[in-house]
């Protein structure tokens, strides 16, 4: 009897699945509904408006921009939406609408379309932006944070500011919120100011397995280990000063949402390992020693920068691949 099964040989992935760019993406905006519903919650519909804003303008640049390098269209993947609304979790409410836009130029324009598109920038395309609004508008970006839930008070919404916890850790001056309101009504960007939906939302990739615990884990713990070591040299209660430093800031919104991007972190376990503990520690010291309050953005964009090295140095051996000696390597060039 002959066997009409044919044996097919193909070259890799042999590992197929039934994710797609698109599919990925939903689940990530669906894990950052509930950051986005908080943020509204406490500063109203200008924190609304700020993430319309920024998804239209992103998704309105990839457009133009895909159609002027004569490209195919992606806006259809939603990943310039998620960018979009990545970019205005890194923003205050109170910024003018006008650098929201710009912000979405930079991200999209610039850093993502100008090298090639989804999967080839070399860096967060909403945390580089947010590093320019920075540098460029300093007084929008670092002195102006809207009070949770000042905006009921419509005669005084415009009027009212507080300072970010991480600022009074930082100068002492001023009384920390609770540790409670720390995790769920706090000053700050639009997508740091509830931890607890930070959390929520990165269970979710977890568990859709859209994101590895890996560079969160990592990322967290490096902080958390390092915030200890300083709040017992510094004779202070060093576990309370460990966890404001863990719920405050961008650190929960990095390590889940913008560490974890698959075209800027390693590939490799070993690599993704490297990579969190290195953005762990350069968070800890731009927050403990240097000028800025916060240094989640920089320490995520300069171990972005550092990812093709980490790459190749952690690159895993093929199976049945034999390493070879120096000396061979010489013998065959001398040959």
């Amino acid at each position: 009897m002959v066997d009409d099964r044919l044996l097919t040989a193909s070259a890799s992935p042999h590992v197929r699945t039934r994710d797609t760019t698109r599919g990925i993406m939903l689940d990530v905006l669906i894990a950052l509904l509930p950051a986005l519903i908080a943020s509204v919650v406490l500063f109203g519909f200008r924190a609304l408006a700020v993430t319309a804003v920024s998804v239209g303008c992103c998704v309105l640049f990839e457009f133009l921009s895909r159609k002027a390098m004569r490209r195919p269209n992606t806006i259809g993947d939603l990943s310039a939406a998620v960018t979009g609304v990545i970019l205005a979790f890194n923003l205050p409410a109170s910024i003018p609408f006008w650098m929201v836009v710009f912000g979405a130029l930079i991200s999209i324009v610039v850093v993502k379309q100008m090298f090639g598109g989804i999967g080839q920038n070399f860096v967060n395309p909403a945390l580089l932006a947010r590093i320019v609004l920075m540098v460029s508008f300093p007084k929008a970006m670092l002195a102006s944070w809207p009070t949770p839930f000042a905006w009921k008070d419509a005669s005084t919404a415009d009027a009212i500011t507080s300072a970010t916890p991480l600022a009074i850790l930082k100068s002492g001056d001023g009384t920390l919120p609770s540790l409670f309101n720390m995790c769920f009504a706090k000053a700050g960007c639009l997508g740091e100011v509830c931890a607890a939906a930070l959390v929520l939302g990165g269970l979710y990739l977890m568990i859709r397995r859209v994101i590895s615990p890996v560079i969160p884990l990592c990322f967290i713990g490096t902080v958390g280990v390092c915030m200890l070591l300083y709040g017992f040299t510094k004779g202070e209660n060093a576990w309370t000063f460990a966890l404001y430093e863990l719920v405050s800031g961008g650190l929960l919104l990095g390590a889940f949402f913008m560490a974890t991007d698959y075209a800027t972190s390693p590939i490799s376990i070993k690599g993704k390992i490297i990579f969190a503990i290195g953005c762990g520690l350069i968070t800890s010291l731009i927050r403990l020693f240097g000028n800025m309050n916060e240094g989640v953005s920089f320490s995520i964009v300069l171990m972005n920068i550092l990812v093709p090295h980490i790459d190749r140095l952690t690159v895993p051996k093929p199976f049945g691949m034999e390493k070879v000696k120096k000396e061979k390597k010489a013998e065959v060039k001398a040959s």
